[in-house]
């Protein structure tokens, strides 16, 4: 089963996924990120995945990368201690 495209669904806060076959998956985002706890820069960091790189945002959800993602998202930035 190949993908063709996702898109992001505002309407219903959720990725559609499309494939080759003519299915549909529907990824709810509010599911996908329950319990994941997300400081504010990396929930608008999860947002921009979401709406700009579906694609993307589908394969961290179905690989199950969510959390090490925003753990990566998190620290990016932050130099070591000198």
């Amino acid at each position: 089963m190949r993908m063709i495209y996702a898109t992001y669904n505002a309407q219903y806060n959720s990725i559609d996924a499309n494939f080759y076959e003519g299915y549909i998956l529907r990824i709810d985002c509010n599911k996908a990120e329950d319990g994941l706890q997300t400081p504010p820069n990396s929930q608008c960091a999860l947002n921009a995945l979401a709406i700009d790189a579906p694609l993307d945002y589908a394969r961290v959800v179905l690989n199950n990368e969510m959390a090490d993602w925003v753990w990566v998202q998190d620290n990016l930035f932050t130099l070591p201690n000198s």
